[in-house]
């Protein structure tokens, strides 16, 4: 049975890391559509070798930029990943078998197994991370909270075995950048909904992110990189409350 068409979907910025395995993973798609925000590196370059139809926009904020990119769809379905994820063989088996049964479905959830430190995570609140990353065109809608994005259903969904792979990082260095930028973004979310912060307020909030991420969420089970997370985890919290309390540039006018 004929399966129905499907776009295979990347934003990007600086994401020549890992774009041409994300993009040589979802080439049994009918169309691959990358919309990047302005990279300075060799994305668009890669982009285009793999086959993908590239569209340049400045970043907008994700909600605007999914909006632009679901505007050039041309598809029924969609698959979408991050530049940093591939689809392992079993999930790519998996989605093109369920398509060719045309379920009359919104989409599917999938699992995510993402790499820290020296290990994919199996614990920690990492796994498995259950994303709504393969859609019918028009049944899904993007929200956004702070700097991270989420797709909704809009109607029935199921599960598909095989994990979207992971490697958000490259190293300690570009943890800490992310969460710099990370907390920053919350800080201005919980500033917006009327939220206060403060170093009492930061170190109860990020003890107790701790303590969720290593002991609730059984991160100790995830060896040294569990406990690296997990103290990352406290230090994202800790600033993001701190700087809720941040009015200015220190010592500027």
């Amino acid at each position: 049975m004929q399966r129905e068409t499907v776009t295979g979907l990347v934003l990007t910025l600086n994401g020549e890391r890992l774009l041409e395995r994300c993009l040589k993973s979802l080439d049994f798609c009918d169309e691959l559509l990358v919309v990047d925000s302005e990279s300075s590196d060799r994305t668009r370059e890669i982009a285009e070798a793999c086959g993908a139809r590239v569209i340049v926009n400045p970043w907008p904020g994700p909600v605007a930029q999914f909006e632009l990119a679901l505007s050039e769809v041309r598809t029924t379905w969609v698959v979408s990943l991050d530049q940093d994820e591939y689809l392992s063989d079993e999930l790519r088996e998996n989605i093109e078998a369920r398509l060719s049964k045309k379920e009359r479905v919104a989409g599917y959830f999938v699992p995510r197994s993402s790499f820290y430190f020296n290990r994919f995570m199996k614990h920690s609140g990492w796994y498995p991370d259950y994303l709504f990353r393969v859609f019918r065109l028009g049944r899904m809608e993007v929200t956004a909270s702070g700097a991270h994005y989420h797709f909704t259903p809009r109607g029935e969904t199921l599960k598909l075995a095989g994990d979207i792979l992971h490697y958000p990082y490259e190293s300690f260095a570009q943890h800490m950048e992310k969460i710099n930028y990370y907390a920053e973004e919350g800080a201005k979310a919980l500033r917006e909904r009327g939220k206060k912060g403060g170093l009492l307020i930061g170190l109860a909030h990020g003890v107790m992110r701790f303590v969720k991420l290593y002991l609730l969420k059984a991160g100790f089970l995830d060896g040294k990189a569990g406990f690296y997370n997990a103290m990352a985890g406290f230090y994202y919290t800790f600033q993001k409350y701190v700087r809720v309390e941040e009015t200015g540039k220190w010592g500027g006018e």
